[in-house]
């Protein structure tokens, strides 16, 4: 496993060593060692893996409370995966980070706890798997809308709508949501 670049503070982006010949490939997609190394010194405790169709959009979620550091990468088709530095005091406040993950590139993103995420799909069904730090909390759920005009996403959307979840639909923005309802710069 390599670094590939830290476009903000926190934020890894990361490609693993793939080994290919004419059986396949295998690559070690998580070793606890490697990544303290690299500087993500992390107790993973929640696997995730979700489908979603061509045109979905999930999030930009995150946690208040139990705040989740997240390890993401794509394993089948490709998305266009977001970062949104929502930690009130810090340099990079209100900044966003966006890459194609995909089953080519094999890149897998890491965010530390404090940044929204979320993800749209790019081909015609995508998988996407992460790594979370702690437990879901229903309670202490919150997100920010895909189209915050105060954050200024570029989703490659090519003038078609996303598909939405209804409670993705209901988030208020960036500058209406109360520093109370965000992670401050230095926790964790």
């Amino acid at each position: 496993m390599r670094l590939v670049d830290e476009p903000l503070r926190g934020i890894k982006v990361l490609s693993p060593e793939v080994y290919e010949d004419s059986r396949g490939f295998f690559m070690e997609s998580y070793n606890r060692q490697r990544f303290a190394e690299l500087g993500i010194d992390r107790n993973f405790v929640q696997d995730n893996h979700s489908r979603s169709s061509l045109g979905v959009l999930r999030g930009l979620h995150y946690q208040l409370g139990h705040a989740q550091a997240k390890l993401v990468r794509t394993t089948r088709g490709s998305v266009f995966d977001v970062v949104v530095d929502i930690r009130h005091g810090s340099p990079s406040f209100g900044r966003w980070f966006g890459i194609e993950l995909s089953e080519d590139n094999r890149l897998q993103l890491f965010a530390p706890e404090g940044f929204a995420h979320g993800f749209l799909v790019l081909s015609e069904v995508a998988e996407f798997q992460y790594k979370c730090s702690d437990f879901y909390s229903m309670k202490d759920e919150r997100g920010l809308p895909w189209d915050d005009p105060t954050i200024g996403i570029e989703w490659p959307l090519d003038g078609v709508e996303p598909i939405l979840s209804g409670r993705d639909c209901e988030w208020l923005s960036l500058a209406e949501t109360s520093e109370n309802d965000l992670p401050a710069f230095g926790d964790g």
